[in-house]
Order: C-alpha cells, then sequence, then structure tokens
C-alpha cells in the first residue's frame, strides 16, 4: 500500500500515457512533467511569498499580512490571500520602459532569466522514480543552465541605461561567478565519492541505513563542510540576506530591475524564487539525501513528501536568516568567497578523497575531521586578521 501511495503520480502518468499514440507519447510524457513544475513551484511560490512576509513580521515584533483571505474557504482575514491581489496587481501594473533603454533587451532579460531556472528542474529527483530527465550528466546540466542567469541579470542592467541598474548588474555578476566557484567545488566532492554525475544515482547511493540511520553525506565530516559551503554559496547565489547587495534598496535603489516595473519585475520576482528552489533542491539531493528517509523505520512516508518536506525546512531557515542578520558590505562578501571559502573548499576536496581511501574505521573519522577544523582556524583567523570589530548593541521594541 505504501509503495502504491509512493508511486500514485508515476502510475497515473503512466495510466494516462496509455490513451496517447505510442509515437506521441515521449512528446506528451515530456508535456505532463512540464506542466506538473509549472503548476506545483510557481505555487509554492505563492505561498512562501506570504509565509516569508508573516514570518519576517514575526521575527520583527511588527504585522505581517493579515487581512486578505482565500476566498470560498474557511482561511479567511489571516493574510494567506495575499498573493492573489499582488499578482492581480503585477499583471495590470503600466510597464514603464525608459526611454533610452535598448527595449528589444529590456523585454528579453527577464524571459532569459526565467527559462534557465526552469530547465534546471528537469534533472532534479522529486521522488523515487520522478525525474524528468534522468540522464548521466544530469549535474553538469544543472550548473551550465543555471550559468545563463548571470547574462540575464548583465541584460537587464546594460539595457536599463540607468547608472543604478548597471552598477547592480555588475555587483550580482562579481557576486554570482565569485560564489559559483566554492558552490561547485563542494558539489565535486560527491561526484568523487559516488563517481557519477547522474543525480538519481546520488540520492541511490544514500539510499542505505545503519542501525536505522540513512547513509546521507551530510552526515560525515567532508559532507557536513560540504553542505555548509553549498548552503552559505546558495545563499549568496539566489541574492538573498546577508548576501542581498544586488538589490540593495538603501544603496542602488532596487538593482538591476530598478528599471523594471508590471509583469517584467514579476517575472524577474518569480525567478529569483524559482532559483531558490532549485538549488535548495539539488542540495538536498547532493547532501540530504534527496527524496530519502533519514530513519529506516520512516520509509514507509512517500518519497514525495521527504523531498518537499526538506525543501520547506531549508526554505524556512532562509526567511530565519532574512529576518536576523544584516547586510555584509562588498569587500566582507568577496573576502569571504576567495579568503575564506574556496580554500576551504579546496581542502575539503582532499579530505574527501583521504575519506574514500582510508579503511571504514575511526582513525578515519578523526583524521578527516582534524583537518578539517585545524583549516577552518587557520583560514578563520586569516580573515579575521585585519577586522575592527567594536561591540554590537541591540535593542528590541518592547
Amino acid at each position: 500500500m505504501a509503495d502504491k501511495i509512493d508511486q500514485i503520480f508515476v502510475t497515473l502518468k503512466a495510466l494516462l500515457l496509455g490513451y496517447v499514440p505510442e509515437a506521441l507519447q515521449p512528446l506528451v510524457s515530456g508535456l505532463l512533467s512540464v506542466l506538473l513544475v509549472l503548476s506545483v513551484f510557481p505555487g509554492i511560490f505563492a505561498l512562501v511569498t506570504v509565509i516569508e512576509r508573516k514570518g519576517l513580521g514575526r521575527i520583527q515584533n511588527r504585522l505581517g499580512p493579515n487581512r486578505v483571505g482565500i476566498p470560498f474557504t474557511k482561511i479567511r482575514l489571516c493574510g494567506f490571500g495575499q498573493f492573489i491581489p499582488d499578482g492581480i496587481k503585477s499583471l495590470t501594473k503600466e510597464d514603464v520602459v525608459p526611454r533610452a533603454a535598448d527595449k528589444v533587451v529590456h523585454y528579453l532579460a527577464p524571459i532569459v532569466m526565467l527559462v534557465p531556472v526552469l530547465l534546471a528542474y528537469a534533472v532534479l529527483p522529486f521522488g523515487r522514480h520522478m525525474t524528468i530527465a534522468d540522464f548521466d550528466a544530469g549535474l553538469l546540466f544543472f550548473f551550465a543552465v543555471g550559468g545563463a542567469v548571470e547574462v540575464s541579470v548583465f541584460m537587464a542592467g546594460w539595457s536599463s541605461r540607468n547608472k543604478y541598474s548597471l552598477l547592480g548588474a555588475m555587483r550580482a555578476i562579481a557576486q554570482m561567478i565569485s560564489y559559483e566557484i566554492p558552490l561547485i567545488l563542494s558539489a565535486v566532492t560527491v561526484v568523487m565519492i559516488v563517481g557519477s554525475l547522474n543525480l538519481s544515482e546520488i540520492v541511490q547511493q544514500q539510499n542505505a541505513y545503519t542501525h536505522g540511520l540513512a547513509h546521507w553525506f551530510v552526515f560525515t565530516p567532508w559532507g557536513l563542510v560540504g553542505f555548509l559551503l553549498f548552503f552559505i554559496a546558495s545563499l549568496a547565489e539566489s541574492n538573498r540576506c546577508p548576501f542581498d547587495l544586488p538589490e540593495a534598496e538603501s544603496e542602488i535603489i532596487a538593482g538591476y530591475f530598478t528599471e523594471y516595473s508590471g509583469f517584467k519585475f514579476a517575472l524577474f520576482f518569480l525567478g529569483e524564487y524559482l532559483g531558490m528552489f532549485a538549488i535548495i533542491g539539488l542540495g538536498i539531493t547532493l547532501f540530504l539525501g534527496g527524496w530519502t528517509s533519514p530513519l529506516a523505520a520512516l520509509t514507509w512516508i512517500p518519497s514525495y513528501v521527504w523531498f518537499f518536506g526538506k525543501l520547506a525546512a531549508i526554505v524556512f531557515v532562509f526567511i530565519w536568516i532574512r529576518g536576523t542578520l544584516p547586510r555584509l558590505r562588498m569587500d566582507q562578501l568577496m573576502n569571504l568567497a576567495w579568503k575564506f571559502m574556496l580554500p576551504l573548499a579546496l581542502i575539503n576536496i582532499v579530505v574527501a578523497a583521504i575519506w574514500h581511501f582510508m579503511a571504514v574505521d575511526w582513525p578515519r573519522w578523526l583524521v578527516c575531521s582534524a583537518l578539517i577544523f585545524g583549516a577552518y582556524v587557520v583560514l578563520g583567523r586569516g580573515l579575521m586578521k585585519h577586522q575592527k570589530l567594536g561591540k554590537r548593541t541591540y535593542r528590541f521594541a518592547e
């Protein structure tokens, strides 16, 4: 029974394909998968925008959305329908384009951002046997299509003919390139251990249990460090606090999309959140076992529930960080990437190699943990050597 519930979407898809001529089945299969992604993740985006605003209000001791309910339901006057008027507003607002802007590039920039983000979902395993395009170079494909986001950011900033937009685009590109390197290097450790770029195979490698506990890579020294590096880099790649310098409204108004309004601004907003969900999904796949259960006793829970449960938990942490941490300065952001995260990611690759070749026993835990801790202390001291940090005073609302 549990297996039938776990595979219910796979079974329904196979049932629908049975009514389609055999020659058209691959095309229809792809369209059904695309429709599912286009309905589920934008829906999560709409819900998360409300949860984030309510959560930030709670963290900062103020009211979040609390007026708009969802029509024809019992969820009334609680703010969870706020995304409905927000969406209508985005669709109906006037589309203002600067007179001097390159109108073609200005128009294409949000589309160029959104399309690669949606393509990245094709290789993510959302559950057991639930991958749209399951091929050997899935991880490489994910990083390849993700590289187009930098192009769209530059297109938006350059085509706007606005100095604030161009400055925001340059900041964003410098930040994305800087943090993309430790992001990829942290994923390299997983590829070394598994010996494959296939994301489904990476999940299967973690789908084993010892004394009831899963073999997730995050439960190893190199996996824990790799996950933390990946997590921090994903915050920067998603332009999330404390790395939200490209959109620093107190300095450069709104960064690279200062001159965007209406539906095109909504596409940028949607693209950023969908990109955040995609990169979180990749982190879950690489280090947190993907759709697998953490305990052998809980494998009866459907695989897709585990995947989206982990996604929800990490999104909550992203919101929590946004509500608590101040924005970094540009020099702090670049120093963290190049002087701390990059060297630590390279050392972590060596640690993963040592872990692979040492015998399965407590000495490899000791050696790998000591190497990582030593590198962390040395790099951390080097990074903080010339920092002059004063005492910070916090004042809370009463």
